[in-house]
């Protein structure tokens, strides 16, 4: 018999969900079924559908959003912010595909129509993450079933909670049931639904670990779409600013929203000599005051849990690796309550190790490193296989000219988080953080593919040359 997939809320310990693996050829076959009549409805109804979801889920709103912030452990005021920001993605996915794939006619005169449309591509795969439950599984299902194809999910199997009613809301709204359907489960499901020959695209957000063995397993299957929004050793650098204060909330903003667990928090400071001691003190006084807590606990904390014991126990050990290689403690990071995987936000600076390790260390812990100057910043940033996500807070318009120019990321932020990500914009990365295939805005790029036709309505050709006398 499979082994039951289990939620636990890692605040309390509290079980939430409990039931099977999803059944991979029963989801698929089921899929193959509904896409053809799914993919025939108009453009105009697939979308009123989606319309109807964001209006399901603001009905659900504050339910939907205590459920996130206990399964995932992120406090409710994130929780809500989430739940709002798959209500948005409705209207972003409709004005992407109206852009990125609409349909296009140019008159050859007697060459007769040129024509570009775009067709879905079947049935869609997305794997999601655990610390984006809703907003991150809804940027991808809800363009590509605009786009006409069948969906199914396959959430963390640390979070079937929160995506099976999100895929309720869906089928509430009038999405055929079989058209979008939730298949729970650990990896192995995630890696049997991809491989298997009824899916025609994997829309996947996750580690870049298991992104690349993802990348490995299907790269013999070229006729399979392959979408990787993976993680990153994001940086900041920090230049000069008379706004410390506020230097100092953008950098916290950045290194532990989300207890350091999105793919977008930053992971490494980049500091000017000169403006050493004075920001990463101001940092660390303002980590000292975040307030780490249970989601629903009065007062709000601005971290949670990380999402579970195995979770923070690798964290605590990467701490002591980071002390014990050369890392200078400005802040420890602390197992704050008994055996739930509360952690402190920590920093430590790593300027004086001999190698520091190039990986995504997912939760709350900042290394810092200083450097005598701009250029030796920019290299700093660069020295990382991963490509995701870099800000420069301070500095002059030059300073960021230079810094945008020469940063290898694929988002670049001036002044702003890292977590920030402009609605209208695509958001993905290089390197070891995606495959070139962005999401965000430009998620009807991987979920629809173009098709190109010269048209005539009468046949008419002639053949000039090279024809013997008849």
């Amino acid at each position: 018999m499979n082994e039951q997939i289990v939620s636990i809320a890692p605040a309390s310990g509290e079980e939430l969900w409990r039931g099977p693996p999803g059944d991979v050829d029963d989801c698929l076959e089921r899929a193959r079924r509904a896409w053809p009549s799914w993919a025939a409805q108009s453009l105009a109804n697939r979308i009123e559908l989606t319309r109807r979801f964001a209006n399901e889920v603001r009905k659900e709103a504050e339910a939907l959003a205590e459920l996130v912030a206990r399964e995932t452990g992120q406090p409710l005021w994130l929780a809500r912010g989430e739940v709002d920001g798959v209500i948005e993605r409705v209207e972003l996915a409709v004005r992407g595909y109206a852009e990125r794939s609409a349909q296009r006619r140019l008159d050859n005169a007697l060459q007769g129509t040129s024509a570009l449309r775009h067709k879905p591509h079947g049935v869609v795969v997305v794997l999601g993450p655990a610390s984006s439950p809703l907003a991150v599984p809804a940027s991808h299902l809800i363009p590509a079933l605009i786009a006409g194809n069948a969906v199914i999910l396959k959430p963390s199997e640390k979070v079937p909670a929160s995506a099976e009613v999100l895929v309720r809301c869906l089928h509430r709204a009038g999405v055929p049931a079989n058209a979008v359907q939730v298949c729970p489960g650990g990896p192995d499901t995630g890696l049997a639904l991809a491989l298997h020959e009824g899916v025609d695209a994997v829309l996947f957000t996750g580690s870049s670990h298991n992104g690349i063995a993802l990348n490995r397993k299907l790269a013999a299957t070229p006729n399979k779409l392959v979408a990787l929004e993976m993680g990153g050793n994001n940086a900041i650098v920090a230049w000069d600013t008379p706004k410390l204060a506020d230097a100092a909330a953008l950098i916290v903003q950045s290194a532990f929203t989300w207890s350091g667990q999105s793919c977008a928090n930053a992971r490494r400071l980049i500091v000017r000599d000169s403006l050493f001691d004075d920001l990463v003190g101001e940092v660390k006084r303002l980590a000292d005051r975040l307030i780490v807590g249970g989601p629903l606990d009065d007062p709000a904390p601005f971290m949670g849990p990380v999402i579970d014991n195995a979770t923070a126990e690798g964290l605590t050990e990467s701490f002591v690796y980071l002390l014990s290689n050369g890392g200078r403690p400005i802040k420890h990071m602390v197992r704050t309550v008994p055996g739930r995987p509360f952690l402190s936000p920590a920093i430590i600076e790593t300027t004086g190790m001999a190698e520091r390790p190039d990986v995504e260390l997912l939760g709350p812990l900042l290394q810092v490193i200083r450097v005598p100057d701009f250029d030796t910043a920019i290299a700093e940033a660069n020295a990382t296989r991963y490509g995701l996500v870099s800000a420069l807070i301070g500095g002059s318009p030059q300073d960021y000219n230079r810094f945008w120019a020469n940063v290898r990321t694929g988002v670049v932020n001036w002044n702003r988080p890292t977590t920030a990500v402009a609605p209208g914009a695509p958001f993905g990365g290089t390197g070891l953080s995606g495959n070139h295939r962005p999401g965000g805005f430009y998620a009807a790029d991987f979920c629809a593919y173009p098709v190109a036709s010269a048209e005539l309505e009468q046949p008419r050709a002639t053949i000039g040359l090279g024809l013997a006398e008849g």
